[in-house]
Formats: structure tokens, C-alpha cells, sequence
């Protein structure tokens, strides 16, 4: 099955996704019809060890299949957002020019530390790239992001 061929196919593939990616733990994402061949995805993926993908994605069909007009994702770690990814464009960043809108938020300063996200795709389904990353995530350190919630002071 291919994902992108129409709505439908993808609405599919994102309310099956426990049963293709063992990490996954919950699913909260919902598409939202907003027309014929318009949608929005929303919702948040829980995965084990207290990681969690936020996404946001408007849909397109009108072309003969799925195109994802625009993302938002956020990646965590318990309550440490440890990186997004944005289809926002920056044009006057020559670093991006390669992967243009395509782009990740990092540390040590997510708002103005981008770096290109050649993995990313408004053609291709995103999901399984991101629940890869975030399955690797417990295999690294974990770095000094943004907090939802004040740390502790010793």
C-alpha cells in the first residue's frame, strides 16, 4: 500500500501505526477532512521510554495523491522538547539552500540553530522517519533543550 496515494490510504497508515512500529505506545493523531481533497493531521505518538512526537500537517490530494502542504513536528523526551522540525522557509540561510523549506530546530538554541533535514519530504509520508529518530533518541545523551516545566534546582 502506498501511503500517499489518496487520503484515505494515509488516514490508514497513521491510525495503524502500533501495529507498524512496536515502539509506539499511544496515538492521539486525528486527520480531519476540510474538504475533498484537504486535511489536517493532528495529534501526539507516545513511544516507549517517555517519548513523544506532536505533529501537525496540512494535506493535499487535488494532484492524483497525498502532498503535505506544511509540518509541524516537535520532538520530546518526558518533558524536555529536544528538537522540531518546521516547513517554515528561512531563504536568506544559504546552510538550508540544500534541503529548502525542509529543516530541524536544535540544541543549544532550537529557535535560531537550524540545520538542514534532508530526510524530510512534503511528497512521502514523514511519520516513520521521525518514529525512527525518536527510537534513537534513548540511545543518545540527552541534551539541554526547552522545558515545559521548571527543573528543580538542586
Amino acid at each position: 500500500m502506498n501511503p500517499f496515494r489518496s487520503l484515505r490510504d494515509y488516514e490508514e497508515a497513521v491510525y495503524t501505526v502500533q501495529q507498524w512500529c512496536p515502539a509506539v505506545v499511544s496515538s492521539t493523531l486525528v486527520m480531519v477532512r476540510r474538504g475533498k481533497g484537504v486535511a489536517v493531521l493532528r495529534g501526539e505518538v507516545r513511544l516507549v521510554h517517555g517519548r513523544r512526537l506532536v505533529l501537525q500537517e496540512r494535506l493535499d490530494h487535488h494532484t492524483g495523491h497525498v502532498i503535505i502542504e506544511a509540518y509541524g513536528y516537535e520532538l520530546w523526551r518526558q518533558d524536555e522538547k529536544i528538537a522540531w522540525y518546521d516547513s517554515q522557509p528561512h531563504p536568506n540561510d544559504p546552510a538550508l539552500a540544500g534541503t529548502f523549506p525542509h529543516h530541524k530546530h536544535v540544541p543549544p538554541d532550537p529557535k535560531r540553530n537550524r540545520i538542514p533535514a534532508p530526510q524530510l519530504s512534503f511528497h512521502q509520508p514523514n511519520l516513520p522517519v521521525l518514529l525512527q529518530e525518536l527510537q534513537e533518541v534513548a540511545e543518545r545523551p540527552a541534551q539541554t533543550g526547552q522545558s515545559r516545566k521548571p527543573q528543580p534546582t538542586p
